[in-house]
């Protein structure tokens, strides 16, 4: 595989010096990336099996209208941005000097068909899936039905609580079985009716009251345990076929376990509940707000994860990466960005759009607290706390509790998360008005950003509504729901945005390609001057 590369662009290099074209810093960076990655290129050429991907590459007016595929070798991709940086460069010399043209196209077809003859096959030299398109697409659409799952598990969890159904099942096992029999529904109310929360505020329930709370209850806690079903059985296949890497693999394992984790976590936070309130024992009983915001971070944090890893498994090179292909080697002009303008873009918005997914993180914690205190049913107008801007109880708890009076000062949660809320809308207008109209960045993430800011003014919205009407059941649990319609938005923007990682595009390599596509098209080689090139052989 080197040999031939080698003297692929060995050819180029003597016939560009006899065409008189200098050897631009473009042909130099071309030959040692291939030289310094001929043995990567080998390996991604046997893992891949294809052949003759290169045709005719070496045809400026081709380079121009080339495209990356999906699946691309990132290092071949850098050799790619490099020639065509070269052929750029050799056609503007060829411009000014017409008599070498006809060497200098004769160059390209050289480089092209000694190309071709390496077999240098663009494909992910680290996938995280094996066994090919087939399935990539089956475990991304598995993972995808795992994320839906988890969604539907926070939906459920929110409607749970606010139905206050959470404390009705008042112990915990590994294997539930639902009472059936009256008997067993006589059993199981004896229990609840020992709970503080029936004895504050349920003293009026029947059984058949109580069975409703129960049901809600006793189906989110098997829906969790099914999610586990679903995830087990299907990887069990998957494995077995060869198509889970070990990189995949680890990431798997992580979710299995913050999902039994999770489900710990849901009973320690129920058990909060099934005791009274040492500090004020005449109020209606209510889980820990601590061990809520736990529970619902876990819950927001396997679902996250588990949303990166099959975008990762779909899309394993970002849009960002094969946006700024298509231009690397093309001449900057003012309709056709360069690949240096596209990557630029991408990080000035990717500088914005991680402290805006923290903000939306943050923005969503806080809601978990309104939560855990009820403190959605005080307070129920807007703009103003009780007539005024900062509530008078704001500081309420602050010389008894502290900083815990943040967290379990009603008025001081309350307000916290409307200015969260307002700073999130801001931020999101701006980083929506600053890059959704910048044609440099890739279509996904302008789509992303306009998903973003509805998603925010939905959120908005949905949140003063409940305020408004004392948080009923379905705007408590739109507004749940749509937090997480949020952070897909956003993690969704922070994904094609991506910075290459391992198994990705290296980055002395890339740093290498982009210098290359920027000022190899800038810099017009002497046409007549005559330059040495030495290549090694072996």
């Amino acid at each position: 595989m080197a040999a031939p590369m080698r003297r692929a662009l060995g050819a180029l290099a003597h016939r560009g010096a006899a065409a008189g074209v200098g050897a631009t810093h473009a042909g130099d960076i071309a030959t040692s990336l291939a030289l310094r990655n001929a043995r990567a290129w080998s390996v991604a050429a046997r893992a891949s099996g294809a052949r003759n991907v290169i045709a005719d590459v070496g045809s400026l007016q081709a380079s121009r209208s080339t495209t990356i595929p999906r699946r691309v070798d990132p290092i071949a991709g850098a050799g790619h941005a490099a020639w065509r940086a070269y052929a750029a460069s050799t056609a503007k010399a060829s411009t000014a000097a017409p008599s070498s043209a006809a060497l200098a196209t004769a160059a390209r077809r050289a480089f092209s068909s000694a190309a071709t003859a390496a077999s240098v096959p663009p494909v992910a030299t680290r996938p995280l899936v094996n066994g090919g398109p087939a399935a990539e697409r089956a475990l991304g659409w598995w993972l995808a039905g795992g994320c839906a799952w988890v969604y539907s598990m926070v939906v459920l969890g929110g409607v749970t609580r606010l139905t206050r159904s959470g404390l009705s099942m008042t112990d915990w096992k590994f294997v539930e079985k639902p009472p059936l029999t009256a008997e067993d529904w006589d059993a199981e109310f004896a229990k609840y009716k020992e709970s503080p929360e029936y004895k504050k505020t349920n003293t009026w329930m029947t059984v058949d009251d109580f069975k409703f709370i129960y049901w809600m209850e006793w189906g989110h806690r098997q829906w969790g345990r099914a999610l586990g079903g679903y995830f087990v059985l299907p990887l069990a296949y998957f494995a077995a076929k060869g198509w889970v890497t070990r990189s995949l693999a680890t990431r798997l394992a992580t979710f299995f376990g913050l999902g039994a984790a999770q489900g710990a976590i849901g009973w320690w936070m129920v058990k909060s509940g099934l005791v009274e309130d040492e500090d004020n024992p005449t109020n209606a009983p209510r889980v820990s707000p601590y061990r809520l915001a736990t529970h619902l971070t876990g819950a927001f944090t396997i679902y996250v994860a588990m949303l990166w890893t099959t975008l990762d498994v779909w899309f394993p090179t970002p849009p960002v990466i094969r946006h700024a292909a298509e231009y690397a080697g093309a001449v900057l002009n003012r309709n056709t960005p360069g690949a240096s303008q596209v990557l630029g873009a991408a990080r000035h918005a990717r500088a914005v759009a991680h402290p805006l997914a923290a903000l939306v993180g943050v923005t969503a914690l806080s809601g978990a607290y309104v939560a855990g205190m009820d403190a959605g049913r005080a307070y129920n107008t807007f703009p103003l706390m009780d007539g005024k801007w900062i509530p008078d109880e704001y500081w309420f708890m602050w010389e008894r509790r502290g900083w815990r009076n943040f967290f379990e000062n009603t008025a001081a949660v309350q307000f916290d998360h409307r200015v969260l809320a307002l700073t999130t809308l801001a931020a999101v207008t701006y980083v929506w008005g600053a890059h959704r109209f910048n044609g440099r960045l890739p279509a996904a993430a302008r789509a992303l950003l306009d998903a973003s800011m509805l998603a925010t003014l939905a959120q908005v919205g949905l949140g003063i509504s409940a305020l408004l009407n004392h948080v009923p059941v379905s705007l408590g649990s739109l507004h749940q729901a749509n937090a997480l319609n949020l952070f897909t938005a956003v993690v969704g923007l922070m994904h094609v945005l991506r910075r290459p990682r391992a198994g990705g595009l290296p980055a002395p390599a890339f740093s290498e390609a982009r210098r290359v596509a920027t000022t190899a098209a800038k810099t017009a080689p002497k046409p007549g001057v005559k330059v040495k090139v030495k290549v090694k052989r072996k």
